[in-house]
C-alpha cells in the first residue's frame, strides 16, 4: 500500500493544518445549500490540489485512517474526481463524501466525514484506500457506483433519522450477533471495494453473509434523510481497521451498501484480491448498461 501515513507527514501536520478564514455559520444553523457548498468545495480541493478552496476554521484537525495527518499532504497532488457521492446532515452540520479518483499513478477511493462549526470547516475524518487495501479495484468501484441511483427520496417518503441509523446499526450489529434482524431489501446491491452483488435482477440481495464474531465499534454517523442514506465511519474488528459503511434505504428496506476499508497488511491478511477474483470471477458481475 503506497498511501499510508508516515512519520514525515505527522511531523509536518501542525504546520499544514492551520488556516485562518472568516467564521462559518454556527453549529446547528446548517441548511442543505450551505452543506452542499462544503461538499462541492471538498471535491474542488481534491481536483485543484489545495485546501484553499475551503472556508477552513482557525485550527483544522485532519485525521487520515484514524491517525493525525496533513490535509495539505493528502490533497497533493491534484487528482480528478471521477465519481462522488455527497450526504448532507443538517442536524449535526456534517457532510460525507465518498470519492473515486482513477489517477494513473495512485488511484484512490476515499470516504470523508467533514464537520462545520462556528469558526469554519473542520475537523476531517478521512478513510483513504489504495492498492493493497480491502478488495481494492477503483475502476470496478467507479463502474458499479455510477450506475446506482442515490437521488432524492420523494417528499412524504423520507425515513426518519432514527430509522436510518437503526437500519445501519442492524447491519453492522450482524457481524457480532447473527440473531439481529436486518431490513433486507430486494433488489439490494452491496459494493465492497471492487466486489458487487448487483446483477440487475429483481432478486439481487445484500444478504450474502458477513464474518462472525467481529465487533464494529466507535461508530460516527452522517445522516441524510432526503437521500434516505446514512454513512458510518467505525473501527472494524480487533485491529480497529479504518472502515466506512454507507447505506441507502428505500421503502424501509436496504437498497445499496458501500464499504471502504483500509488494511494494515495486503488485502487485510487474506490472499491477494487478484487471486480471489481468479478463483471466483462472479465477485465482479458484468457492468449493467448505462442509461443514455
Amino acid at each position: 500500500m503506497n498511501r499510508k501515513l508516515c512519520a514525515a507527514l505527522a511531523a509536518t501536520a501542525a504546520a499544514a493544518t492551520i488556516a485562518t478564514a472568516a467564521p462559518a455559520q454556527a453549529q446547528g444553523a446548517c441548511d442543505r445549500e450551505m452543506l452542499q457548498g462544503i461538499a462541492n468545495d471538498w471535491v474542488s480541493a481534491l481536483e485543484k490540489g489545495t485546501m484553499m478552496t475551503m472556508n477552513l476554521g482557525e485550527w483544522v484537525e485532519y485525521n487520515e485512517n484514524f491517525q493525525r495527518g496533513s490535509l495539505g499532504g493528502f490533497l497533493t497532488p491534484a487528482r480528478e474526481v471521477d465519481w462522488h457521492l455527497a450526504l448532507l446532515d443538517t442536524t449535526t452540520c456534517q457532510v460525507f463524501v465518498e470519492a473515486v479518483m482513477l489517477d494513473e499513478e495512485n488511484p484512490i477511493v476515499s470516504a470523508t466525514q467533514i464537520s462545520n462549526g462556528f469558526f469554519g470547516v473542520g475537523p476531517f475524518d478521512n478513510i483513504v484506500t489504495d492498492k493493497g487495501d480491502w478488495l481494492f479495484d477503483p475502476q470496478a468501484t467507479y463502474e458499479y457506483a455510477r450506475r446506482e441511483d442515490w437521488g432524492d427520496i420523494p417528499e412524504g417518503e423520507h425515513a426518519t433519522r432514527e430509522e436510518l441509523i437503526a437500519a445501519a446499526d442492524a447491519y453492522l450489529d450482524l457481524f457480532n450477533d447473527p440473531g439481529v434482524e436486518v431490513p433486507w431489501g430486494e433488489p439490494c446491491a452491496r459494493l465492497e471495494g471492487g466486489v458487487y452483488t448487483g446483477r440487475g435482477e429483481p432478486t439481487d440481495t445484500c444478504n450474502v453473509g458477513v464474518p462472525e464474531g467481529v465487533e464494529l465499534k466507535n461508530r460516527r454517523y452522517v445522516v441524510d434523510e432526503v437521500k434516505g442514506a446514512v454513512n458510518v465511519i467505525l473501527e472494524f474488528g480487533d485491529n480497529a481497521l479504518p472502515d466506512s459503511h454507507t447505506f441507502r434505504m428505500e421503502d424501509g428496506k436496504l437498497r445499496y451498501i458501500h464499504t471502504v476499508t483500509a488494511c494494515e497488511t495486503e488485502n487485510c491478511g487474506f490472499k491477494p484480491f487478484a487471486e480471489m477474483l481468479a478463483e471466483n470471477p462472479d465477485m465482479q458481475p458484468p457492468y449493467a448498461p448505462l442509461d443514455e
